[in-house]
């Protein structure tokens, strides 16, 4: 009767409406309800509208969203700008399309594992800090989290349909997981607070994007920001911060990814030429020690302590070093640190290495000997004016001697460093060299420079060669 629904409204509690307020609402329209700007601080109860798929509750005063139950066939919910501090009593609307939550008091996102046809979801101008629990809306094309907190993009696995994804204003620094989003085309990061282009690496991954805005943020401060998201991002890409990409443009950035790769392709080669390098050294060194170690050495007398000071390392560079001298001690301790981009490799395997460096020949283990062998350009040969030898028995080199002589017309300087010369009759070999201004024998790895006769033999013993100096010191 008239009396028990006039009893009925009277005996309603104001801040939970009944459906009999929006009778006429209802019943005109079963299917849609307007509840726009009724001072509301709950959601209603809505038993009678079991039919009900379209809700508008804008301008409201709203804080929980409860007694929603009953709505399942509900597929439009619009509760923008009012007071919601908590999403939990939306999972129970399984036929939810499309979540409106914009400008509200949001802290998380929760409770939308049910909202498994949500097709839109809607939640800008929150106090959203993180991304999290969305990877069961697995048919969701649109997310909207602009004007929020977020510091990072982030935990979107699972979000297969996803096509547009609005982030702008927020505080982002990078982004992360955007290449598990299969079909994503628009993606809006401006106003955030992202500096560098390497926080967007996961975008050049990105090969379904069309349309992409990166603008207010450091990174867009860059010369060559425009240009490096051309060359990376898709090639579908048509609008980058709502400027349509001109074919001049991917042209350009097309020849600037090519450079690029070719770049890229170069500086990797260099370094696996270096640390191959690196590795024939080490390996040639370790053969030496152990061969060095099989070889019967005469005594010595005394330790390095005890060495003639006129065979002590200040002496043989002359008492004082001069800038000269020290350069020079400088190649004998650590020629295999001289390998710049000026260096040719002249044959190269897993214990021996032998590179030309200008005007540098360095030989390292035994088998580099073999390039002695090779036929050389004339003007290559011409060009050589030292050769050093590491970890090779002088015994080994001695038979390269003659094959030096002719092959290389111009050479003044030889050095000997971990080549184990030990007799004065091994230094008479040297006699077989055309032309010699310089000799360089290093004390600690050869144990003839600690013979009291060994630099007068030398200069005897090559008198023709007009030698000049010997490990640095004038003769």
């Amino acid at each position: 009767s008239s009396r028990d629904t006039g009893s009925l409204r009277d005996s309603s509690v104001p801040c939970f409406p009944s459906a009999f307020g929006f009778r006429d609402d209802i019943t005109s329209c079963p299917e849609r309800l307007d509840l726009d700007r009724r001072g509301m601080t709950d959601v209603p109860h809505l038993d009678a509208a079991g039919n009900l798929r379209l809700l508008n509750m804008q301008h409201n005063l709203i804080s929980h969203l409860q007694d929603l139950l009953h709505l399942q066939r509900l597929v439009f919910l619009d509760l923008y700008d009012n007071r919601v501090i908590d999403m939990s009593g939306v999972s129970s609307l399984t036929s939810l399309r499309v979540l409106l939550l914009g400008k509200n008091r949001i802290q998380r996102i929760c409770d939308v594992d049910g909202l498994t046809k949500l097709d839109v979801l809607d939640l800008h101008n929150n106090q959203i800090s993180q991304i999290e629990n969305v990877s069961r809306l697995s048919k969701l094309r649109l997310l909207n989290l602009s004007g929020n907190r977020i510091t990072r993009v982030e935990n979107l696995q699972g979000l297969n349909c996803l096509t547009e994804l609005n982030l702008r204003h927020n505080s982002i620094t990078s982004v992360t997981d955007v290449e598990n989003l299969p079909r994503l085309q628009r993606l809006f990061l401006s106003a955030n607070s992202i500096s560098r282009l390497d926080a967007l690496a996961c975008l050049w991954h990105c090969r379904s994007l069309s349309e992409l805005s990166v603008d207010g943020n450091p990174v867009a401060l860059e010369s060559c920001y425009r240009q490096t998201l051309l060359r990376c991002c898709s090639p579908h890409l048509q609008l980058l911060d709502m400027k349509r990409v001109t074919e001049e443009e991917r042209r350009t950035a097309s020849v600037s990814a090519r450079k690029e790769d070719e770049k890229k392709k170069e500086s990797h080669k260099q370094t696996a030429h270096k640390e191959r390098r690196r590795l024939a050294i080490q390996n040639a060194a370790q053969q030496w020690e152990g061969l060095k170690a099989c070889l019967e050495l005469p005594a010595q007398n005394g330790s390095k302590e005890d060495v003639s000071p006129e065979y002590s390392p200040s002496c043989v560079t002359g008492g004082s070093r001069s800038s000269q001298s020290s350069e020079e001690c400088v190649c004998v301790h650590r020629p295999q640190d001289a390998g710049g981009p000026s260096v040719q490799s002249l044959s190269i395997s897993d214990s021996h290495l032998a590179e030309l460096d200008s005007e540098t020949l360095r030989l390292f283990g035994p088998g580099a000997l073999e390039t002695l062998e090779r036929c050389w350009g004339v003007q290559t040969a011409a060009s050589v004016t030292t050769v050093a030898f590491r970890y090779i028995h002088f015994d080994s080199i001695i038979p390269m001697f003659l094959r030096i002589r002719l092959k290389f017309p111009n050479l003044t300087h030889l050095m000997f460093m971990e080549t184990s010369i030990t007799h004065l009759p091994q230094l008479a070999a040297l006699a077989q060299v055309r032309r010699l201004e310089q000799i360089s024998v290093h004390p600690e790895w050869n144990p003839v420079v600690r013979l009291t006769l060994w630099r007068s033999f030398l200069i005897y013993r090559l008198q023709h060669l007009n030698l000049q100096k010997i490990n640095g010191t004038e003769v």
